[in-house]
């Protein structure tokens, strides 16, 4: 990873950033900028901060539509979530999602949109269109980040405690599985479609590999520190793990499940985004008020 140059964001007297996502069509980055209540675009091909959307209260999840130019985004302080256009980046609309929603997953074989909230730990799945409750489903504990896997057609989230990896039916609102997970509090999560795999960064310090047909652990990292955010680059075959305190990002050679380099960035660093189009990390470093902006090599 080489570091390209850093991005200018509007500041904050508290708080920081959470997550984020590309749309790969544009490379436009959507960041959630907790500590102002609004979703930062970033354009990714001129490297300069774009807009500002306000009216996201604790913003929280973002997550990307690729196929449909959307772009959605949690107001955890608000209970809602923003759908934006990812061509305009304007606010089409918002609709109502529970107490705190939190992780947002996107399932675009059945065009639905899973919330899962911290407050009543429940999950929700919403039709972005008409803004309806299509399902929801009381979950074992409080939710952290999800994912929707179009291979085994399910949601996927982690649970802190129990520390658990569950899979959600779409059509059903039903949990299917329920893998336990090794280490202490799953918090980051990505998924390997090819391999059939969950990459899940655990507050214990470590990254648990778990093989999604049956839920055997595969390996585990020991990392160091407590991780959030974590992102695979299918086609490198690599991971990224963002670790706010020492202020890294750990970056994994998945093959071998070996530690390949190790990015200095700056206390408080939790939560990045990755480019797969265009090879490019962003990383949100929430002291200095910046993003830096990596390209792989």
């Amino acid at each position: 990873m080489k570091l390209e140059k850093y991005i200018d964001l509007p500041s904050h007297t508290s708080g920081g950033f959470d997550h984020a996502d590309v749309h790969e069509s544009n490379g436009y980055v959507f960041l959630a900028h907790t500590g102002n209540g609004t979703v930062e675009v970033i354009d990714g091909d001129r490297g300069i901060h774009s807009g500002t959307l306000p009216g996201c209260p604790g913003a929280s999840g973002v997550v990307c539509a690729q196929n449909e130019g959307l772009v959605f985004a949690a107001a955890r302080g608000g209970g809602k979530v923003l759908v934006i256009d990812a061509k305009t980046q304007t606010v089409l609309r918002e609709i109502s999602a529970g107490f705190k929603p939190n992780g947002i997953g996107w399932d675009t074989t059945h065009r639905l949109l899973l919330a899962a909230d911290v407050e009543d730990l429940q999950a929700r799945l919403l039709s972005p269109e008409t803004g309806e409750i299509t399902g929801s489903i009381k979950l074992p504990g409080r939710p952290r980040w999800c994912k929707y896997s179009q291979r085994s057609n399910s949601f996927w989230i982690n649970i802190q405690k129990p520390a658990e990896l569950l899979s959600l039916e779409p059509q059903t609102a039903q949990i299917h599985k329920v893998f336990p997970v090794s280490v202490d509090g799953p918090h980051g999560l990505d998924i390997d479609e090819n391999e059939g795999r969950a990459y899940v960064a655990c507050d214990g310090k470590a990254i648990v590999v778990l093989e999604l047909h049956s839920g055997t652990e595969l390996d585990v990292v020991q990392i160091p520190g407590e991780p959030d955010v974590v992102w695979f680059n299918r086609s490198r075959r690599r991971l990224y793990c963002a670790i706010g305190r020492p202020g890294v990002v750990d970056v994994i050679d998945t093959n071998t499940m070996r530690l390949d380099q190790e990015i200095e960035t700056e206390e408080g660093t939790h939560t990045l985004t990755f480019d797969e189009a265009r090879q490019k990390l962003y990383v949100f470093l929430p002291r200095s008020c910046r993003v830096a902006v990596y390209q792989e090599l």
